[in-house]
């Protein structure tokens, strides 16, 4: 393994070497929903095995992350807190049509914003179900180039900004009025998703989109989406 000074993320020379580090730490894991294990931390950061376990130690006892028995580091509780400060007026006005949404479709439900190249959810509403519901966790990323969410975002780009970003045009279905992304398995094994294309301040871009695990009737869920996305707009805007 080849150990990097700075980490993934690299410090520079007016910032923080310590809290890149730890940064790069959070950012690794939240791309991978199921957690990973320490020595694949070290892989993915670049980072000596010692450095890594200070720093979750540090992480730990702010509760940012959660160390399983098996091993597994995963999201902490107090990060969702810190989530939910972040862009209160858009979880306010979202919340209640994103909440109608999951309990019509019986799915999670979430908003996801373009940040550098990655697709990070900011905010989602899981189904009152009985049976177990998918979690979307706020906060969670994936590449730009991966999953519905990010071809939903990657329509409302332009091809110089494409090109420069080093990702393709997606793949679209629908209309030019009401268009629609759907992927299976390119996020999570087995999970499918279905996404459309949703403008929120102070973002390049952004996605309304839903989370599900069986086959759907993939018009009718856009349709769907696409009403909920006009209130949330015309509320947003």
């Amino acid at each position: 393994m080849t150990v990097e000074t700075e980490g993934r993320a690299g410090a520079s020379a007016a910032g923080s070497q310590t809290l890149s580090r730890g940064l790069s730490l959070l950012e690794a894991i939240a791309e991978h929903e199921q957690g990973l294990t320490i020595p694949q931390l070290c892989e993915r950061v670049g980072l000596h095995r010692s450095i890594v376990y200070r720093l979750l130690r540090t992480l730990e006892a702010h509760n940012m992350v959660v160390r399983g028995p098996d091993g597994v580091v995963t999201l902490g509780p107090n990060l969702l807190v810190l989530a939910r400060s972040v862009n209160r007026d858009v979880q306010a006005s979202a919340l209640p049509e994103l909440t109608r949404l999951s309990q019509d479709l019986g799915m999670t439900a979430f908003i996801a914003v373009l940040t550098q190249n990655h697709v990070v959810t900011l905010v989602s509403v899981e189904p009152k179900t009985d049976g177990a519901a998918l979690v979307q966790r706020p906060g969670s990323s994936h590449a730009l180039d991966a999953g519905a969410p990010g071809a939903a975002i990657r329509a409302q780009l332009g091809p110089a900004e494409l090109e420069a970003r080093g990702v393709a045009a997606p793949e679209l279905f629908g209309d030019a009025a009401r268009p629609y992304a759907k992927s299976c398995s390119q996020v999570l094994d087995g999970v499918s998703s279905i996404a459309v294309p949703l403008r929120v301040p102070g973002y390049a871009a952004a996605s309304l989109g839903v989370v599900f695990v069986s086959r759907e009737n993939d018009a009718g869920v856009a349709a769907t989406l696409h009403r909920s996305a006009s209130l949330i707009e015309a509320d947003l805007l």
